[in-house]
């Protein structure tokens, strides 16, 4: 008996071809570069922009400042430094200036009419600080006289170390004498004795004003 094989050759299944798969790694790198390069991309146009600001800016205030300058005349702006200057040795020549003027005044008001000072000598310190010595001569109607004005010079704070020296009589009974004595510079500053007039007429002109109560 004879057996009849068939066979097929035909495949059940299609035929499908493999296809290599892109590893993903591939994909991220792809999209770390094109976000790194939007982002260079971006910093670099912003710092254009921003270096374009700065360099505007700096021109606007060199016109400012140019415009500023011409407002205010350069040969006005010497002229005023000139002045400061003047100002500023005048005030330092100011400061140093010695006043005797204060000296007598205080004499007059402190001295006694049974006293008369004919001589007045005084020799000023190295220093702005140094105090004036002041030397007087004088004639005093008796001893006693002497010891009184001693008394009222004393009792001058401006006058430091009174020192009556050289008593003698003279033909007619009186008393000669020399007087040395110190001045605190302070008192014979010019600059203090200004202030010092003119808060006397501001004193002064304010009782002008002051209404009289009865």
């Amino acid at each position: 008996m004879e057996q009849n094989f068939q066979t097929s050759f035909i495949p059940k299944k299609p035929i499908v071809a493999d296809r290599p798969v892109a590893a993903s790694s591939v994909g991220l790198f792809f999209t770390i570069s094109i976000f790194i390069l939007l982002t260079i991309l971006v910093s670099s146009g912003a710092l254009y922009f921003y270096r374009g600001l700065l360099t505007k800016n700096i021109a606007t205030m060199e016109n400012d400042l140019s415009l500023a300058k011409n407002r205010f005349e350069p040969s006005r702006i010497s002229e005023l430094g000139l002045i400061d200057k003047r100002l500023r040795a005048s005030t330092e020549v100011l400061a140093g200036h010695t006043a005797i003027s204060p000296i007598f005044e205080a004499l007059e008001k402190i001295t006694m009419k049974s006293v008369r000072f004919l001589n007045f000598e005084y020799q000023t310190g190295d220093g702005n600080d140094s105090d004036i010595m002041v030397k007087l001569s004088g004639m005093a109607v008796g001893y006693r006289s002497i010891a009184l004005q001693s008394d009222l010079f004393a009792e001058n704070k401006n006058f430091l170390n009174p020192i009556f020296s050289n008593l003698s009589l003279d033909n007619s009974g009186n008393v000669l004498f020399d007087l040395t004595f110190s001045v605190d510079p302070v008192f014979v500053n010019y600059k203090n004795t200004l202030l010092a007039e003119e808060k006397d007429k501001e004193s002064v002109s304010l009782e002008d004003f002051i209404p009289i109560q009865n």
